[in-house]
């Protein structure tokens, strides 16, 4: 079936595709005309986008950078990029009539997904690998989802989560599956530009886990250089774990060992991915942006979330802190010069729940299709 979500919309693109106004609050609706939304209010209820860019003055004198730049995006409602995602997957479900969506998450996109889903008066049908934190679980039940543990990892989870929306109609969210969620990731791009008086930065880092955020920055600029809006991409660097570094040993020609493809192995699980769904776009994006990929350790993931504390008042997990650990890394390779204007992309707070998972909590372990039809008709 190809409809709204599935989808890779033409857009008429020109300068008058971005609304000249000054931005001031705002929310990624702003850019509605390179989006897959067709005319109509937006029924998605929560505030999705126009998160700041902050000029960091002490992480300024601290890194002898002078145009460096955050992006928080820990200020979207379930404190993540996977916001934006989850905001256009959802009101094109809506706009469809379908009642349930489905991803398969780490973490944070599931959270977004149950939040959103729930605003939105959706079922969400969520698949987590065993090893999901049980705060996130408990954040996905509080939202009223229906939670599934994949025994044999995310890999599987995503596979069982596509074949569910297959199967039964439902949305499918899933990261790097559904082109939507690049579309709804590029609006960082357009913000940055924006909030730059027009321009477009030297570099922009990011954390890589399965790649969308990295290939969204790309086609975000890409779109605004088909606007006429901008002449050039910036560098494009991403950050991975150094104990789940699958992307930048690929990019490095180097084959991984096995203590470089442990995901259990990081505190930065939301990067902490072996198969990254879109990898190849990924190396693309790098590529042709003149960037590259970088590894960092746990050391340093930990010192960038206090960093990011103490000279930014940014909160971050380290998956989301993973820019500026990576920071560092860049500019002694040769990356990143310190006098460009650099935009870290700080993508996501650590949230907790009040409460851990219980009996109240529907999380039930399913191995294949037959497994969640069933559970589902049990009302498990």
């Amino acid at each position: 079936m190809t409809d709204l979500l599935e989808r890779t919309p033409e857009y008429d693109h020109g300068p008058g595709s971005i609304p000249r106004d000054e931005p001031g609050s705002f929310t990624m609706w702003r850019y509605r005309r390179l989006l897959p939304v067709p005319d109509g209010p937006v029924r998605y209820p929560l505030p999705v986008g126009g998160t700041p860019l902050l000029p960091v003055p002490a992480l300024r004198r601290a890194s002898d950078m002078p145009h460096l730049w955050i992006k928080d995006e820990t200020r979207s409602p379930t404190a993540s990029n996977k916001d934006r995602a989850t905001a256009l997957v959802i009101e094109g479900g809506l706009r469809r009539g379908i009642d349930t969506i489905t991803t398969a998450s780490t973490g944070n996109a599931a959270v977004s997904t149950a939040f959103g889903a729930a605003a939105a008066g959706l079922r969400a049908v969520i698949f987590v690998s065993t090893d999901c934190q049980p705060s996130k679980l408990a954040l996905m039940c509080q939202a009223g989802a229906q939670v599934f543990r994949v025994p044999d990892g995310y890999a599987a989870a995503v596979d069982l989560s596509r074949a569910a929306a297959r199967t039964f109609g439902w949305v499918d969210r899933n990261t790097g599956v559904n082109p939507v969620t690049l579309d709804a990731k590029m609006t960082v791009a357009f913000e940055v530009w924006e909030q730059l008086g027009r321009r477009v930065p030297d570099v922009m880092i990011a954390p890589v886990g399965d790649g969308p955020t990295l290939v969204a920055l790309d086609k975000g600029f890409a779109e605004l250089i088909a606007c006429r809006l901008a002449t050039r991409r910036p560098r494009l660097v991403g950050v991975q774990a150094e104990r789940c570094q699958p992307l930048v040993r690929t990019w490095l020609g180097i084959p991984a060992v096995a203590e470089e493809l442990n995901p259990a192995g990081t505190v930065a699980d939301g990067i902490a991915v072996l198969r990254p769904a879109i990898g190849d776009a990924v190396l693309d994006a790098v590529r042709g942006s003149g960037g590259g990929l970088v590894a960092v350790s746990e050391r340093a993931l930990l010192g960038a979330v206090a960093s990011l504390a103490a000279r930014a008042g940014v909160g971050a997990e380290p998956a989301g802190a993973a820019a500026l650990a990576g920071l560092a890394v860049a500019v002694a390779q040769g990356l990143v010069n310190r006098k460009e204007t650099v935009v870290l992309l700080v993508t996501g707070r650590e949230v907790k729940s009040a409460s851990t998972p219980d009996d109240r909590c529907a999380v039930t372990v399913a191995a294949t299709l037959n497994d969640v039809e069933q559970a589902l008709a049990d009302g498990r």
